[in-house]
């Protein structure tokens, strides 16, 4: 018995394996184009409680092109990651304002 759980895991394993790499591949199987990411630092205001930043995190990752979004309560900024070939600074910003969280790029 115990000998077809390890053989079961192992397989499991090897295929969990198998799948990650088919899926994220080696960094030289993936067009140099795809890493040409853009991060912009964002100011917000209004956020004034601890779901303040979860509202502001989704908003700009609604927002096509954007990859990942950090939000700092204390700091009142976010960080966006994005490929700048889909969008920009502005619409990132706008997706925050249009949710109640007024943002301004602070840098680029």
């Amino acid at each position: 018995m115990k000998k077809t759980s390890l053989f079961g895991l192992a397989v499991l394993a090897m295929a969990g394996g198998g799948v990650a790499f088919a899926v994220g591949g080696a960094a030289q199987d993936r067009p140099a184009a795809a890493s040409a990411q853009t991060q912009t630092t964002f100011a917000i205001q209004n956020m004034t409680c601890a779901t303040c930043p979860i509202t502001v995190k989704k908003a700009m990752e609604g927002v096509t092109g954007v990859s990942a979004v950090s939000v700092d309560f204390g700091a009142k900024t976010a960080r966006a990651t994005y490929d700048p070939r889909r969008t920009n600074a502005t619409a990132i910003a706008a997706a925050s304002t249009n949710a109640g969280y007024p943002a301004r790029a602070v840098n680029n």
